[in-house]
């Protein structure tokens, strides 16, 4: 659908380059007389701040939608809907082109109702891999570990290879700096995560391990959803030129996504606010 403003140009344009009058140029692009001599309203000085401050976000964050903008626009100070935000991106021509739609599949629950819930913060952490590339054709391989109940991504390790050795050390500086543990670790079948290295880790640590079915990553949704934005607004985005360009701005996410990035399943709270406002909440209030 063409927008006035758009049809207006196109009437100026037929009555420049063919010569004709504005009453026929109407008639041919479907324009009112009225609205082509009216002219776009002017808008005030609060939508330019909003308008310019929308590019600033957009050119920044390009794989955000008018909801998610909506929402940093609000802790910004704003006051906007978000009808508002839908249409100022639809004028400036700020769209996320939409992925295709994921194919149901008969018979096979996505959330089996036996599967172990968190309830709480460092009840279930969850672990998964992914892989990129640096510009000279090596590959990447991503750790990423998240926190299911606070959505907080707690540690991002990038490398040439992740052994099970290394994802250990990786829940070592965690549990180290953070002073957290987990219960449950939720992970596939790969070779590093059955290996010796880390059950032995988990023996020690009192955690307990819960794995999913073979070829069922859809029983681990949380990491799964993480790793699909991690590579949506990072590694399909960013050309790594070498590994430690790599490891930097996959922190800079990881510090960005916990304390920046709107979660839409938090009611658009960043997962560090959520976290901080749990552990504030007395304790038998869930």
């Amino acid at each position: 659908m063409v927008s006035p403003a758009r049809r207006r140009r196109a009437v100026w344009m037929l009555m420049d380059r063919l010569r004709i009058s504005e009453r026929r140029a109407c008639r041919a692009i479907g324009q009112s007389r009225t609205t082509q001599r009216r002219g776009a309203p002017v808008p005030s000085d609060i939508e330019q701040a909003i308008r310019f401050r929308l590019r600033e976000l957009a050119r920044v964050r390009p794989r955000y939608g008018y909801r998610r903008l909506t929402a940093l626009l609000r802790t910004e100070g704003f006051c906007v809907n978000y009808k508002r935000i839908q249409r100022l991106c639809r004028d400036e021509g700020l769209r996320v082109l939409h992925k295709a739609k994921k194919r149901a599949r008969i018979g096979v629950s996505a959330v089996p109702a036996d599967r172990l819930r968190a309830t709480r913060p460092d009840e279930v952490w969850a672990l998964d891999f992914c892989f990129d590339q640096t510009t000279d054709i090596k590959t990447l391989k991503l750790l990423s570990i998240t926190d299911e109940f606070t959505r907080e991504a707690l540690a991002i390790r990038v490398d040439r290879s992740i052994t099970a050795d290394h994802t250990v050390a990786a829940l070592e500086r965690i549990v180290a700096g953070t002073g957290r543990s987990p219960a449950y670790i939720r992970m596939d079948n790969g070779p590093e995560m059955t290996a010796h290295a880390l059950r032995d880790w988990c023996r020690f640590s009192k955690t307990d391990t819960t794995y999913i079915e073979p070829g069922h990553p859809w029983e681990n949704p949380y990491i799964e959803s993480f790793t699909g934005k991690l590579r949506d607004e990072l590694l399909n985005l960013e050309a790594f030129a070498t590994l430690l360009e790599a490891k930097t701005l996959a922190e800079d996410y990881r510090i960005d996504y916990n304390s920046y990035r709107p979660h839409s399943s938090l009611g658009y709270r960043t997962p560090a606010s959520f976290a901080a406002e749990w552990a504030h909440q007395p304790t038998g209030i869930t």
